[in-house]
């Protein structure tokens, strides 16, 4: 059975939308927001997320270590735990909503407006977790880049640069939003009802009975006739 285009818009979304959101949880948890290599020592490079920092040696090891205290942490990285973990929840619960707002997930025609209503509420918390998740992302860019040009610090200090995460939560922002606006617009557009296929029958009609006329030519042969030469 094929799927209208609406199914499969808003199935689009719902893959996109997902795709971000593990993206985002995914930014959350890896130490390389922002990474240093030191010119007086090449054989290390040190890396700083939201939990701890790692420093990755050129044999391959990998050190990290959990930060001591969250007070100790600058404002910008606190801010953006806090923000990183609300737009994962938000994702989380846009995708459960957004499940039972599907048009392949049958319901009954009473709750095709809560299913609706379910599935726009789903893209409008991914389109939020989307919003959020870019913003702690641009925020530590920025920081980053006005310290890397801040002519106050001797250029003999080593500067510290992007990390990939920065690069993952923006597109996992970008797919949220979307993916989200993708679920809500294919979502506004579906039908309360779907058509019926079913050809409509309508009440047979019976011709009334008409009198019935004498056979002109019907023979009735007589009984004990004789035979005349």
């Amino acid at each position: 059975m094929a799927w209208p285009p609406s199914s499969r818009a808003q199935l689009g979304g719902m893959l996109l939308a997902f795709f971000g959101w593990v993206s985002s949880c995914v930014t959350t948890i890896v130490p390389f927001w922002k990474n240093l290599n030191m010119d007086l020592n090449v054989l290390e490079v040190w890396n700083m997320g939201l939990w701890h920092a790692c420093v990755i040696q050129e044999e391959g090891a990998t050190e990290c270590k959990a930060y001591d205290s969250l007070l100790a942490l600058p404002i910008v990285f606190r801010l953006a735990r806090i923000l990183m973990i609300a737009a994962n929840g938000l994702g989380f619960l846009a995708f459960f909503l957004s499940l039972w707002g599907m048009n392949c997930l049958k319901t009954s025609d009473k709750n095709t407006e809560l299913k609706r209503q379910l599935g726009v509420a789903g893209g409008i918390l991914f389109c939020l977790s989307g919003i959020v998740t870019l913003v702690p992302v641009s925020w530590v860019a920025y920081n980053t880049v006005q310290e890397f040009w801040d002519e106050t610090v001797p250029e003999i200090v080593p500067r510290w640069e992007f990390g990939d995460a920065l690069f993952l939560g923006w597109f996992a922002g970008f797919f949220l939003l979307v993916g989200g606006l993708l679920f809500i617009c294919s979502t506004c557009r579906q039908e309360t009802q779907e058509p019926s296929h079913v050809l409509p029958t309508y009440p047979r009609r019976e011709a009334p009975n008409q009198p019935r006329l004498p056979d002109r030519h019907q023979y009735t042969a007589t009984k004990n006739a004789d035979l005349v030469i």
